[in-house]
């Protein structure tokens, strides 16, 4: 029995197989069959959680536009709330509620499995890389989730602000009924749009790590960064206020100056900015003692190469003839 025991021990894991290379491609095939698999099921799972939650959560999306609706109201009723007001949002189509449920559970389920499925990704994804690589991607998955949420929270926030300056422009004896399927890809779209931006300082930093840009060099890049995220806001931003927009390109700025404050300090750390030749003086000469240099010796029978023969000697060149008078070396034709 302890015999058996210590060759279940010694018996490599799956992850040691596929970071070692003895796993054959079918294996790979059937791995990555089998995370996708239990990734689909973690996403199902939640799907179904977000069935029941859907419409808590659509009241949490309305919320804002429900806020700045009551206000104008109020303002036109002189402070009085009217009897059985409701937030104005309307359906077009006889599909759009099942449909609006269904895109809430979806989302609701990506979200809550993301940490389930970012896993079953990265398993899939470690072995192939470094033990250094796979260090940093540990960093990385943990900054990425923050980051994506802080986005979408920031997004959340401002959607107040651009809803109440474009309803400002209504026109007077003018009423304004949305959609609610519009409403809701509205709100998740800027969610998105700001969390997918909030991951670019990741995207730097990695490259820096990699070598690829230095912090320096990223320094000296800012003014067209930020020019660059000016116009990324400005396209991929769904609002057409300048709130929105001016606020995600000064967040990914800030972002990106502290990507770029990181890269100075691990240039610094590695030492990439001083030359080879930093800290010798000008009268001295720099130390040979870093370089092994190993004698070159003669190769032998038993190495399984044949020694290299001695050179031959040249032989002595013949003397040069002594040329014929000019009359001798032409006839009378030439």
């Amino acid at each position: 029995m302890s015999i058996l025991a210590r060759r279940r021990d010694k018996t490599p894991s799956q992850f040691q197989r596929a970071a070692d290379g003895s796993m054959t491609l079918m294996e790979h095939l059937r791995e990555l069959r089998s995370r996708l698999f239990k990734a689909s099921v973690a996403i199902l799972i939640g799907i179904i959680v977000g069935w029941f939650l859907a419409t808590s959560i659509l009241e949490i999306i309305q919320h804002p536009y429900c806020q700045v609706a009551l206000k104008q109201v109020l303002k036109t009723n002189n402070g009085v709330k009217p009897a059985g007001w409701v937030c104005p949002f309307v359906n077009l189509k006889v599909t759009d509620p099942l449909l609006l449920r269904l895109k809430i559970s979806l989302w609701t389920g990506l979200i809550l499995a993301s940490p389930f499925w970012m896993y079953q990704l990265w398993a899939f994804i470690a072995p192939g890389l470094h033990r250094n690589e796979r260090r940093w991607a540990y960093v990385f998955a943990g900054l990425a989730a923050p980051l994506f949420m802080g986005g979408a929270v920031l997004a959340f926030v401002l959607v107040s602000k651009g809803l109440e300056f474009l309803i400002a422009f209504t026109a007077p004896n003018t009423s304004t009924i949305l959609e609610a399927m519009a409403y809701v890809d509205f709100v998740t779209g800027m969610m998105m749009v700001f969390g997918v931006a909030f991951e670019f300082p990741l995207g730097i930093m990695l490259a820096n790590i990699a070598g690829i840009a230095s912090g320096k060099r990223l320094l000296g890049w800012w003014r067209i960064a930020v020019f660059a995220f000016f116009v990324f806001a400005a396209i991929a931003t769904p609002t057409a206020d300048p709130f929105g927009m001016s606020f995600l390109a000064g967040c990914m700025s800030l972002l990106y100056f502290g990507a770029v404050t990181f890269a100075l300090v691990n240039d610094k750390r590695r030492g990439r900015n001083r030359p080879s030749y930093a800290g010798i003086g000008d009268d001295e000469a720099s130390s040979l003692d870093d370089y092994d240099v190993e004698p070159v010796e003669a190769a032998s029978p038993i190495d399984g190469y044949d020694p290299v023969d001695g050179p031959t000697p040249v032989a002595t060149p013949a003397a040069v003839e002594r040329p014929q008078p000019l009359d001798r070396r032409y006839d009378d034709i030439t």
